[in-house]
């Protein structure tokens, strides 16, 4: 049987029978906001079976089939109205992951369209409440310098959201700015001038975070990132972390068998993770395992001015406001 990473089968659609990918891991999602923005939409794919994505890099229609799917990785700002599908993938044996981004940019306006801080934080401890902690994930994303926010400052910020939430998750995930051509156009466009990270501002804030993770009793891991943290305590991780995965759904026998768990003893199950995993559609540095994605650039309207999937702000609200009078999204 071919590996489910990219298992390919046909599926039929409204227009014929087409191939699909049949992944084990869905992504829900890395390009746009699926849980904040399009959890109808989601909803339907998920009882036709199947989903559609246009590729950002060909314009091409991918399909993607559900009939492997047995873990949903879910990525979002605001995942409040994500409940419902909660419960529709509970109903259907479907597992799944909660990556909660967290950041406090109020002040500087640089996540316009995001709920207040202290109501995203309520959501994230709601969610925690509902699935438990090892399965809502925080990430502070992205890391920015600027001339409002100094290293300290950024500390203040991480601590103050860390303080209250530490008891709800296992694990916080960085992700320092990377200035790909369109962020810095965004940012360029909306007036904000970045500050990189030297050796003293990293310093400042791994020194803070070191402290920090001993009082939170968190993990605390980096994202795709090519510096060395490991003398702050916070090692390299993956946002689809097999290890993490193996621990949670050993009970699934599909999912040990896609991860290739094994049996130390008869009281010690220790993931042997063949590299074959390893996501080949993400960047080098990289640690996730492979995934599909079901998201689309240029549809979430939260209008983060730093994102790298967003385009022209004008437009995808546009768009947004007619799908929505429409009753149709993605």
């Amino acid at each position: 049987m071919a590996f489910k990473g990219w298992e390919k089968v046909k599926i039929k659609i409204e227009g014929g029978v087409v191939e699909a990918s049949a992944p084990l891991i869905v992504s829900a999602s890395r390009s746009t906001d699926i849980p904040a923005f399009h959890t109808s939409w989601l909803l339907e794919r998920l009882k036709r079976g199947y989903a559609c994505r246009i590729n950002p890099f060909n314009g091409k229609s991918d399909y993607i089939s559900f009939c492997n799917t047995r873990l949903i990785v879910f990525w979002s700002k605001n995942p409040s109205p994500l409940f419902p599908v909660l419960d529709e993938l509970d109903k259907m044996g479907i597992q799944y992951l909660i990556q909660m981004t967290l950041n406090d940019y109020e002040k500087e306006s640089y996540e316009k369209n995001v709920p207040p801080l202290s109501e995203r934080i309520c959501t994230f401890e709601k969610l925690s409440g509902r699935v438990g902690k090892s399965r809502v994930m925080w990430r502070f994303d992205p890391l920015i310098l600027s001339d409002q926010i100094s290293a300290r400052i950024l500390c203040d910020k991480i601590g103050r959201i860390g303080d209250e939430i530490h008891g709800f998750t296992e694990q916080l995930t960085l992700s320092f700015l990377a200035l790909y051509t369109k962020v810095d156009r965004n940012l360029r466009n909306a007036g904000v001038n970045i500050h990189g990270f030297d050796k003293d501002s990293i310093s400042i804030i791994g020194d803070y975070l070191k402290v920090k993770k001993q009082h939170w009793g968190i993990d605390i891991f980096s994202c795709a990132e090519k510096q060395d943290l490991s003398r702050f305590e916070i090692e390299h991780g993956s946002c689809i972390d097999p290890e993490l995965i193996a621990r949670l759904f050993d009970d699934d026998p599909e999912i040990s068998e896609f991860l290739g768990t094994g049996e130390s003893n008869l009281f010690d199950r220790v993931p042997l993770i063949n590299k074959k995993l390893k996501d080949p559609g993400q960047r080098e540095l990289c640690n996730c395992i492979v995934s599909k994605d079901i998201g689309r650039y240029n549809t979430c309207p939260h209008l983060c001015i730093y994102c790298y999937a967003n385009r022209t702000p004008e437009k995808i609200l546009k768009w947004y406001k007619s799908r929505q009078i429409s009753g149709d999204s993605m």
